[in-house]
């Protein structure tokens, strides 16, 4: 027989919903991520990380090129001629600008290029996807990256996910603050809902709390 106290606790369970709820749809919300609208874009222009490999070829000289070397550690590289060539945190144009004014104390006039094979990614140009997820991961970003790539590339939420109540923490440089984003990541992943698709940025965080119950 339905008792009173079973209404009661009925009622609160409503309420308590109802308050989840509300706390869920609340915060700032990106726009949808656009497809097939013009809307592609190059992004900030990649600079060098750590462990980054990378090709550096100087025309006409083949014997001072470099086939597919790693940015050490340390943030530095060498090449025939020029040793502890700093490399991080340049973007390819003035690496090989760099490595192009070192060259010209040894050979005329040498033009350089260098390109990216395997970018690893540094800090700044990661995006990190922590909490409920199969594969907690620091991804590095590439142009045109969306919060769906990301979790694809984490393999997803768990079971334990509130995909919904998700954070995205990005830095706003110019003012040096944090903003707070929410993300419907449940409704992306578990339910295909392409409207809760969102753009990220280098940098970006992505947090995934756990269901309360």
């Amino acid at each position: 027989m339905f008792q009173f106290s079973d209404l009661k606790r009925l009622l609160a369970l409503g309420f308590l919903a109802g308050l989840l709820a509300a706390c869920a749809g609340t915060g700032r919300e990106l726009p949808p991520a656009s497809y097939g609208d013009g809307s592609v874009v190059p992004s900030e222009e990649y600079t060098i990380g750590p462990l980054d490999e990378i090709t550096i070829h100087v025309w006409r000289n083949p014997e001072l090129s470099a086939d597919k070397v790693r940015v050490r550690p340390d943030g530095r590289l060498t090449i025939p001629l020029v040793q502890d060539i700093p490399a991080v945190g340049k973007t390819a144009t003035q690496l090989q600008d760099y490595i192009a004014g070192e060259l010209s104390k040894y050979i005329e006039q040498p033009i350089v290029s260098v390109i990216v094979n395997t970018p690893e990614g540094n800090f700044t140009q990661q995006v990190r996807v922590i909490g409920a997820t199969e594969k907690p991961a620091s991804l590095p970003y590439r142009a045109n990256m969306t919060a769906l790539d990301a979790m694809i590339a984490v393999g997803g939420l768990n079971e334990f996910a509130a995909g919904n109540r998700a954070k995205l923490i990005r830095l706003d440089r110019a003012r040096g603050t944090q903003i707070e984003y929410r993300l419907r990541l449940s409704d992306l992943v578990r339910k295909g809902d392409s409207s809760a698709n969102v753009m990220l940025k280098p940098g970006d965080t992505i947090i995934i709390p756990e269901s309360r119950f």
